[in-house]
């Protein structure tokens, strides 16, 4: 197995592993090729995951062996136990990348859509004058992701913000007591991929980091803080063990 690029990751590593099939690293673009037909759900079945350069913005995308974005949670109609569907790049770039504190954990891009609440309240998705019942679309958003047995062991979560704390945060940050950042990028899902422009002026022109692709659920806890977002199921991890094969083009 390659050497895993976040040892804390442990069971949630092995086990996912299980569900990701046989994987590649193509060399020549820096991508990550996984096998087809090893998620449950088509739609969030990776095949390909890559990262490239346009000079002034990092295209992310995630191909998967159906249309993407099809399946979402079911709405309960409260926050409280609701669930996130998420395509997400986890990336070895530091969390002061984007604005927060420096080692705050694994920083990851993720595109993640969720019917019963909204958390990207400068931005009005859907174009009715609401801002606040988009939740339903895709959007993106940057999370810093740490293990916690209280999601289940060895399982991750969004990193929360104790009471009290006062940490360094984006200025798009949606006002939520996670690492989580709103800001807002081009995202689009074109038959069977996902894809996110982020402006490379953004990251400090960096473009040496490492990433991985992941597709999982995530559930709003039930008391709503500590843990808040938990990752509940993974649906597939294109390097099969989170070890950031991927390099940008």
């Amino acid at each position: 197995m390659k050497r895993r690029f976040f040892s804390a990751f442990g069971l949630f590593a092995v086990l996912s592993a299980a569900l990701a099939g046989g994987s590649g690293h193509d060399h020549g673009t820096g991508a990550i090729t996984s096998t087809a037909g090893q998620a449950k759900l088509a739609d969030y079945d990776i095949v390909r995951t890559q990262v490239t350069s346009t000079g002034t913005h990092l295209v992310f995308q995630m191909q998967t062996s159906a249309k993407a974005g099809v399946m979402l949670p079911t709405a309960t109609g409260k926050l409280a136990g609701s669930q996130v569907y998420s395509y997400v790049w986890p990336t070895s770039l530091d969390s002061s990348a984007v604005g927060f504190d420096k080692a705050q954990g694994v920083l990851a891009l993720a595109a993640t859509a969720h019917p019963d609440f909204d958390d990207t309240p400068l931005y009005d998705e859907n174009g009715d004058g609401n801002p606040k019942n988009d939740g339903n679309l895709w959007h993106s958003h940057w999370v810093v992701l740490v293990p916690d047995d209280a999601c289940g062991q060895g399982a991750l979560k969004v990193k929360d913000i104790p009471a009290g704390a006062k940490p360094k945060l984006p200025a798009t940050w949606p006002n939520l007591p996670i690492l989580i950042d709103s800001p807002g990028y081009q995202l689009d899902l074109r038959a069977n991929t996902v894809q996110i422009e982020v402006p490379l002026k953004e990251l400090g022109f960096s473009k040496t980091f490492k990433y991985d692709g992941v597709t999982a659920a995530l559930r709003v806890n039930a008391n709503l803080h500590s843990p808040l977002l938990c990752v509940t199921d993974v649906f597939k991890v294109a390097s099969g063990d989170l070890s950031l094969p991927g390099t940008i083009r």
